[in-house]
C-alpha cells in the first residue's frame, strides 16, 4: 500500500517538472535574438497608441503618456519618444528613423560607424548581425560619458530593402537597470510597422 501511494505523487513530481521543463522551452524558444543577448524578460506596456511617421512610411506602439517628436527631411523620417515622467536615469529615450539610402553591414560600415562614435568618445562594446523584423538587421552598443552621466547606446540597424533601413538609436543615461531599460526599447522596436 505504501508504494502504491506513493507512485502517484512520483507521477505527478515527474509530470509537473515535465510541464515546467516544456513551458520554459517554450518561452526560451519565442525569444528573438536580441532578447535573448540581453536577457530579457517580457515587457508590458499600458495604454499604448499607433505612432505613424510623418511621410507613413512605418508606425510603431508607444505608450500614450511618453513625449513624442516626429521629424522628417528630404532623406529621412523619424519619432523620437520618451517617458518624460521619469528622471533621465530612470528613462529611456528611443528615436526610430526611417532612412532612404542603402545599407551593408560589411567591415567598411562597422568601421566608419565605430569612427564616428569615437568622435563623441563612445568605445564599442558590443555588436552582432541578427534578424529583426524578418530583416536582416546589426545592433552596435557603445558606451562613455555624457555630461557627468555614464551613459550607453544601443544604434540598431534594420535593412528593409536594398534602397531603405531603419535606424533605431536607444540611450540609457545612469548605471540603473541599464539591461532593462535596452529591452523596453526592443520590446517596442520589435513591434514596428513598415507601411510599404
Amino acid at each position: 500500500m505504501i508504494i502504491i501511494s506513493s507512485y502517484p505523487a512520483k507521477f505527478v513530481t515527474n509530470y509537473a517538472y515535465c510541464i515546467f521543463l516544456a513551458s520554459l522551452l517554450f518561452f526560451s524558444c519565442n525569444k528573438s535574438e536580441i532578447k535573448k543577448d540581453f536577457n530579457c524578460i517580457k515587457t508590458e506596456f499600458n495604454n499604448l497608441e499607433n505612432v505613424t511617421d510623418v511621410r507613413d512610411l512605418f508606425s510603431i506602439e508607444l505608450p500614450k503618456d511618453w513625449k513624442i517628436n516626429l521629424y522628417e527631411d528630404e532623406t529621412q523620417s523619424s519619432i523620437f519618444a520618451a517617458d518624460t515622467t521619469k528622471q533621465l536615469t530612470e528613462t529611456v529615450l528611443l528615436d526610430v528613423t526611417f532612412i532612404k539610402n542603402e545599407i551593408n553591414f560589411d567591415e567598411a560600415f562597422l568601421l566608419n560607424q565605430e569612427q564616428e562614435n569615437l568622435v563623441n568618445n563612445l568605445i564599442k562594446i558590443k555588436s552582432k548581425k541578427v534578424t529583426i523584423l524578418n530583416k536582416p538587421s546589426l545592433y552596435i552598443i557603445y558606451k562613455g560619458k555624457k555630461g557627468t552621466f555614464n551613459y550607453q547606446t544601443c544604434h540598431t540597424f534594420i535593412k528593409i530593402n536594398e534602397d531603405n533601413f531603419i535606424f533605431a538609436k536607444t540611450e540609457v543615461y545612469g548605471d540603473s537597470l541599464v539591461n532593462f531599460r535596452f529591452c523596453k526599447a526592443i520590446q517596442l522596436i520589435e513591434n514596428i510597422k513598415i507601411n510599404q
